[in-house]
């Protein structure tokens, strides 16, 4: 089973339990450009421009979570592709899946702007820029 948890919430899980990772699953260009949060892993989902999925996620995220009863926290821009890649890796025997709700980003305010009502930014949670 796929857990959600908001920003907040993942925040304290983080904090709580020293086998808890995050896996950031956005593009490298999201990654680079718009901030990461601190301590996440870089294994993009999908890449741009073509947004084609990357079928060597599972074995990347293997070579860096090797305890598949370890809390995985899955990261995106606001929470849709980070629910793909937990299913991918609860089908790959992963056990203790977060997804984290709204993302990084957040979802989108009547301006069709993101990180204005939601995501891990908008929560003031740790995070770099490059």
């Amino acid at each position: 089973m796929i857990e959600n948890l908001t920003p907040q919430q993942s925040w304290d899980l983080m904090q709580s339990d020293s086998r808890a990772i995050m896996i950031d699953v956005r593009t490298k260009m999201e990654h680079t450009f718009l901030g990461r949060p601190l301590n996440a892993v870089h294994v993009p989902w999908k890449e741009a421009p073509e947004w084609l999925l990357n079928t060597d996620f599972v074995a990347q995220v293997e070579q860096v979570v090797i305890d598949k009863s370890a809390p995985v926290l899955l990261l995106c821009r606001s929470g849709v592709r980070s629910l793909e890649a937990a299913s991918a890796l609860e089908n790959a025997g992963y056990t203790h899946l977060i997804n984290i709700l709204d993302g990084f980003e957040g979802a989108l305010d009547d301006n069709k702007h993101r990180g204005n009502i939601s995501g891990w930014r908008y929560s003031q949670l740790p995070w770099e820029q490059s």
